[in-house]
């Protein structure tokens, strides 16, 4: 483990004030804070080091290249891809999506084909497939789930057919906390032929992903959810599948020669980077990857499980409380959170780093306007899930999401918190 106090000295905005009370940063899920050496990073390079990469024969240009290659490399071996030519950079997991769909759908998809997502993906998972399907007519899939949260992985293998040309999911439902069974996922999808394109926005900041053990085809990750700047994202893909796909975006920096008769594009990843990229937030994003690899993913892990589970409990003893993605409610708080991670193990699953929760008949919205004025930052809404709340049929959750700087001290002040908004209604 480690010091937590000095960790969140990293993080000046976890000292200040919200209406008068201390700061309790639970939205980590959407955003998480920067330490100051991501910051520092960025500063430093904008005063010293600006200039466009690529191409520039002078001192600050060829400087400026190496730091964002340098960057392509920390990215490369933190997800332990095979070759830098794997890491695309991108503006964030939507983009990446985004660019896999467009690219991977004009190549290899035509009308009548399918493409495999489950139930509990972001709108970013979703939405650019429904465009594909309106150019070209391909059809969506979707893998149902159990009242509790979990993939029916019957149901998965069974909607393959030989129409099947993608599979597209997330490793963590970002409002439930559920960390899929990606490994069993891509195993069947292999045994059909098929690839997968993994959401990797809510696990790569919490725990190791190793994109050769998971054998994904794609992987997708944000850079400000990992502490670094926000514009910034990696699209992993394998070599051989990022060479067949056409480019996403045409301009300057991913092509090798242009004329008005025919214009042939440079190899991956620069096929993928056109124009000028965020060559400053590479930088931030790489410190960022540094910060938690000097940490060490798994103290990150084991912290933050630790929250998740303390936050479980914690919560479980309010009046009127419902946690999303756990088993239904049985006598005993005790039994029922074993229960629940007994069950999670047995089916594959974890519960990692966020808890979505409602209280009686308190709307989420009141809740989280209420909990604001205590200094507490929570998330509510549908969480850019709305197929999602459909399945569970409510219109919406609280949502907690911790981060390696969270403190048990913290989530004692979020269910007080609640408490109070609690006797209000």
């Amino acid at each position: 483990m480690y010091n937590i106090d000095l960790i969140r000295k990293d993080f000046p905005i976890l000292s200040r004030e919200v209406y008068k009370r201390p700061l309790v940063y639970l939205d980590n899920a959407a955003t998480t804070q920067k330490p100051l050496c991501v910051l520092d990073a960025m500063r430093d390079e904008y005063l010293n080091v600006n200039a466009n990469v690529h191409r520039g024969v002078h001192y600050l240009s060829q400087q400026a290249t190496e730091l964002h290659e340098g960057a392509r490399e920390t990215v490369r071996q933190f997800i332990n891809a095979r070759s830098t030519t794997e890491i695309v950079f991108t503006r964030g997991t939507t983009e990446s999506l985004n660019l896999v769909a467009s690219c991977f759908g004009e190549a290899f998809m035509q009308e009548g084909d399918e493409v495999i997502v489950s139930t509990v993906e972001h709108h970013s998972n979703i939405v650019p497939w429904q465009l594909l399907a309106q150019r070209k007519g391909i059809r969506l899939r979707v893998i149902p789930i159990d009242d509790e949260g979990a993939l029916d992985m019957e149901a998965y293998e069974a909607l393959f057919s030989e129409k099947t040309k993608i599979v597209s999911v997330a490793h963590v439902s970002n409002v439930l906390g559920t960390v899929n069974p990606i490994r069993e996922i891509i195993r069947i999808a292999h045994e059909h032929d098929v690839p997968v394109v993994v959401d990797g926005a809510q696990s790569v900041p919490h725990f190791k992903v190793d994109v050769q053990e998971l054998d994904c085809e794609f992987l997708a990750f944000s850079g400000h959810k990992i502490y670094g700047p926000t514009g910034i994202g990696v699209l992993y893909g394998k070599e051989e599948w990022l060479e067949k796909l056409p480019p996403y975006m045409g301009g300057g920096e991913m092509i090798a020669n242009v004329s008005f008769e025919k214009t042939t594009f440079e190899r991956p990843p620069l096929k993928f980077e056109a124009g000028t990229p965020d060559y400053v937030a590479t930088t931030g994003l790489a410190k960022a990857l540094d910060y938690v690899t000097a940490i060490g993913m798994d103290n990150i892990q084991a912290h933050e499980q630790e929250l998740t589970r303390y936050a479980i409990e914690r919560l479980s003893q309010i009046e009127g409380m419902k946690i999303f993605g756990l088993p239904a409610p049985e006598k005993g708080i005790d039994k029922e959170i074993a229960k629940g991670i007994a069950k999670g193990i047995a089916k594959g699953i974890g519960h990692d780093a966020v808890v979505s929760f409602q209280v009686g008949d308190i709307h989420h919205m009141d809740m989280g306007t209420l909990l604001d004025r205590l200094g507490i930052a929570v998330r509510t809404g549908h969480h850019c899930a709305q197929p999602l709340m459909d399945r569970l049929g409510i219109l919406g959750t609280c949502r907690a999401s911790f981060a390696l700087y969270n403190t048990k001290e913290e989530i004692d002040i979020l269910a007080q918190g609640i408490e109070r908004v609690s006797k209000m209604f």
